[in-house]
């Protein structure tokens, strides 16, 4: 039965990295915690496990995402290649503060951060599209600030990357899929440093390295790979507007458990 919902909540994860450019961690993270509690994972090293396998499936879903929006011509790779050093900076320094905070205190910042993200994309808001792409200095800074709020909430950076390109001028579906490139490194090295991390963490359930999981790892990777291909398709085809509010409806639900539940 855990197989089953591992496989559900990579399915849908992965449609979501597609459709926005996000890594899907915005649903992986929470669903994973109420999972893990389920489960009676030791509640000390719980939402580190999440945030930890969480970066661990997106390295995944990230590449399937890119390799789709890559056939579809929609990434600017010079931007996300000037982002790439502060994105690996700054999700390398803030999992290593993350993983010193407490679980109780990192749920809930996880939950007003979910919360902030719903009202954003139901919403609407965007920063007004004013000012165009910053030279090599200001993308690789905007990277480091976008990589150490994402070693939080072990997300792919999608949620601030889009609204940042956005605001740059850059067209939305190419926003969506210079998003999806610049969460690779932001997921790679957030694994890493979780696993290192984690390695020294007491009571962690069999199969885990460090705050990595393997079982809910395969099980969402499987699913959010195809699924990630099948999200970038879709991005070209349905309304926007309609899959954004419902996406801000269900992150405010999963925001409100998680709250109630610290």
């Amino acid at each position: 039965m855990v197989w089953l919902l591992y496989l559900l909540v990579g399915a849908v994860a992965g449609v979501l990295a597609g459709l926005f450019g996000v890594g899907g961690g915005a649903i992986i993270v929470p669903i994973l915690i109420v999972i893990f509690s389920l489960q009676n994972f030791d509640q000390q090293s719980l939402v580190h496990l999440a945030l930890g396998t969480s970066f661990a499936t997106i390295v995944f879903t990230s590449i399937s995402s890119i390799v789709a929006h890559h056939k579809l011509g929609n990434i600017n790779w010079a931007v996300a290649r000037s982002m790439t050093p502060g994105l690996v900076l700054g999700v390398v320094l803030g999992s290593v503060l993350a993983a010193n905070v407490s679980g109780a205190n990192l749920q809930l910042v996880i939950s007003v951060f979910l919360i902030l993200v719903a009202l954003q994309m139901f919403t609407g808001m965007q920063p007004a599209g004013r000012f165009g792409l910053p030279g090599t200095a200001g993308l690789a800074g905007a990277g480091s600030l976008i990589g150490g709020a994402s070693a939080f909430f072990g997300i792919g950076g999608g949620s601030m990357t889009v609204p940042f390109l956005s605001a740059c001028r850059m067209a939305m579906i190419n926003a969506v899929a210079t998003s999806a490139a610049c969460g690779l490194p932001i997921a790679l090295f957030g694994a890493l440093v979780y696993g290192w991390q984690g390695m020294a963490s007491p009571g962690l359930p069999p199969l885990s390295s460090g705050y990595i999981f393997w079982p809910a790892f395969i099980g969402i990777a499987v699913a959010s790979m195809p699924c990630a291909r099948l999200g970038a398709r879709l991005a070209m085809r349905l309304p926007e507007r309609v899959m954004k509010k419902s996406f801000a409806l269900l992150l405010l639900v999963i925001a409100s458990q998680l709250l109630l539940n610290r």
